[in-house]
């Protein structure tokens, strides 16, 4: 585990816009860059950053964050991965935590077997571009294959030479340890020799999602019958076939952004789709698509289209993905290819355009894809009929969502031609069944949906304004907790005749001390869960600190509440992106009022929480003839009263400070 002591110094050293500027174009805009969204198409920036903040904002997603958020985001890395990824682009040095012996040695063992495949990922690439044999024998078969210069360079291609141990010896040599090589797959050991697995082939690198080797896929390029045409890496410590899709590195960023995700099965189909401008694309490489897999795509879109050659295996394999895919709640869609082509072929025979074109426009839903498929099988056979709806209502099953499930079953009924009531009759016997197995084997079975019961207009308006109010409370405590202002109070004292009567004093607060006392004052709790915990933090936070920080703020809080402080400092931000100032709209920003801003939200939200009280009261009310109703109607005269005070406070506030 990396110690406190490294991720302290990466969020001391990392410098938002120099993280940020390595993959977007920031442009200066007053104290702060603004830029275009990584995250979506646009064609105006509303992708803000501030230096003075150590913050973020993408306004056309809502996401934002420090510069650990970003490259969380944008690289889909996980947090030590991006401490770590951090880290190397500032020269730190990374201090783990202390380890058992057992834990150092898999820690290290590991670390080598990562090292080791980074070696022999170059030596093949550079081997495939110096080599006369790689010139001659491995780049020539990629040129033919129609991959160019930058093609090659990008996916890091390479060639294993026709020698029982070339990489084996360049690594032993190199200082690498035999045993990690071993343990790799790249190197096979007997007991009276080694030698290279991968003798003889074009390689192909297989790299996590953050980019390190897994492992490598190499295709044989002789006529021999007795060797495999491709050859993968063995399961490893670091490479778990069924856990990686091949491409997943290159594709993550446009998945991310195009909001889908193209699956096809070989290499050379990513690298030509890649080549040809459609850089979405997965390979499950060669084998049956796993729910790992499906679950490491989920990560980025929830959308999937499978790619698939007209053959009739292909197709059956396509239908057995299906179902999996549907079981994660995930959409699916279905596209094949004429006779005799698949994706690599079709793409390097069409333009870019063409492409997308037909991509779009031969997707298939799922329901259809299987309907246009099976209905061939059965002709005009009833039998096989009953079979093929059975089929198509037992994907349905799969789906978590209800409203989905039945959306689909409204389709099946019509593209069939059958009861919707017998289908979903059917479906409720698959689902039940469903949920009985996933009980029996511990898993979480599909829940029934929650009655939804709507409030009345009104009571949804208040609850949206007491939201507001207390978003403004944790605005002003981000903004200017720490500000000192001066407040108006107000005491009872008694005059000379022992009457009492209101005084104004003028005192100096901190905005933070001001609020806190005010919200005490009234034994007010914020009743927004994620403001509560946030204001209980700040508070907190402002009475054990001097001074307030927001970098330092920001490290110590989990995600989803940095997440909604990071959206409340950049609210400000939104009016500067606009520039109005140009457009001579000057903006009355909160900072040029503060007090009056604090004072005005303060006494706004004792009104309405009054106010609330007052139809509480109201609605205790009893209609029987007798009641004697007169101890509520005198509370909530003087309630009545504390409103008219609150309203006389807010008048005095505004003619205050609008002088």
């Amino acid at each position: 585990m990396i110690t406190k002591n490294t991720i302290d110094k990466v969020f001391e050293t990392a410098r938002v816009e120099e993280v940020i500027g390595d993959f977007v174009q920031l442009k200066r805009a007053g104290s702060n860059f603004k830029g275009l969204s990584p995250f979506s198409d646009e064609r105006s920036p509303s992708f803000m950053v501030s230096p003075v903040k150590q913050i973020w904002k993408d306004f056309s997603s809502g996401k934002g964050g420090n510069a650990i958020a970003f490259i969380m985001e944008h690289e889909h890395f996980t947090y030590p991965e991006a401490i770590r990824y951090l880290a190397r682009k500032y020269n730190i040095e990374i201090e783990e935590t202390e380890q058992s012996n057992e834990e150092k040695e898999q820690t290290n063992e590991r670390e080598s077997m990562y090292l080791v495949s980074e070696f022999a990922k170059k030596y093949f690439h550079t081997t495939l571009l110096n080599s006369e044999e790689g010139k001659a024998i491995g780049y020539t078969y990629f040129k033919e294959r129609g991959f160019t210069a930058e093609t090659i360079k990008k996916f890091e291609l390479g060639y294993s030479p026709e020698s029982w141990d070339a990489l084996t010896k360049e690594a032993l040599g190199k200082g690498y340890q035999l045993q990690y090589l071993d343990k790799t797959g790249l190197t096979i050991v007997k007991e009276d020799k080694q030698f290279d697995r991968f003798k003889g082939r074009v390689m192909f690198p297989i790299q996590s999602m953050s980019g390190r080797v897994l492992g490598f896929g190499g295709r044989i390029l002789t006529n021999d019958k007795k060797a495999a045409k491709y050859l993968n890496s063995p399961e490893s410590d670091i490479y778990h076939k069924s856990k990686v899709l091949y491409g997943i590195y290159h594709a993550k960023q446009s998945i991310a952004k195009l909001d889908n995700c193209y699956l096809v099965e070989g290499y050379t189909d990513v690298i030509q789709f890649h080549q040809a401008g459609i850089e979405n694309v997965v390979a499950s490489s060669g084998t049956a698509l796993t729910p790992d897999q499906i679950r490491l795509i989920n990560r980025l879109t929830k959308n999937i289209t499978v790619l698939f050659d007209g053959d009739a295996a292909g197709l059956r394999a396509s239908i057995r993905g299906i179902d999996l895919i549907l079981e994660e709640g995930m959409n699916v869609k279905v596209c094949t290819f004429p006779d005799g082509e698949d994706p690599d072929s079709f793409a390097k025979k069409n333009s870019y355009d063409d492409l997308v074109h037909y991509l779009e426009h031969n997707a298939k839903d799922f329901i259809q894809f299987k309907a246009s498929m099976l209905m061939d099988e059965s002709k005009n056979d009833p039998v096989k009929k009953a079979g093929l709806i059975r089929d198509m209502v037992t994907s349905i099953a799969k789906i978590p969502d209800r409203i989905q499930r039945e959306v689909y079953i409204q389709e099946t009924a019509r593209i069939m031609d059958i009861s919707e009531q017998v289908l979903v009759n059917t479906l409720a016997q698959l689902v039940e069944k469903d949920s009985v197995e996933t009980d029996k084997k511990g898993k979480q079975p599909y829940q029934k949906p929650m009655e939804v019961v709507k409030e009345p207009e009104s009571q949804t308006s208040k609850i949206d304004i007491l939201y507001q109010l207390e978003r403004k409370i944790i605005e002003i405590l981000l903004l200017y907790g720490n500000v000192e202002e001066e407040f108006e109070d107000v005491l009872i004292k008694t005059n000379e005749y022992g009457e009492p009567m209101e005084v104004s004093e003028k005192n100096n607060y901190k905005v933070f001390q001001r609020i806190y006392l005010s919200l005490q004052e009234d034994e007010v709790e914020l009743a927004n869960g994620l403001f509560r915990a946030i204001y209980n933090d700040l508070v907190a936070f402002y009475h054990q600190n001097e001074v307030f920080n927001i970098e330092q703020y920001l490290m110590h809080l989990p995600v989803e509440l940095a997440q909604e402080v990071t959206d409340i400092l950049m609210e400000d931000e939104l009016y500067k992106l606009h520039n109005w100032e140009g457009q001579n709209i000057i903006p009355i920003y909160k900072s040029e009022n503060t007090a009056q801003y604090v004072s005005e939200t303060i006494l706004t939200m004792r009104w309405y929480l009054v106010d609330k009280i007052i139809d509480e009261l109201k609605s205790s009310l009893s209609a029987e003839p007798d009641s004697d109703n007169s101890e509520i109607l005198i509370m909530a005269m003087d309630y009545h009263k504390l409103i008219n005070s609150f309203s006389s406070k807010l008048g005095r506030v505004m003619s205050r400070y609008s002088n």
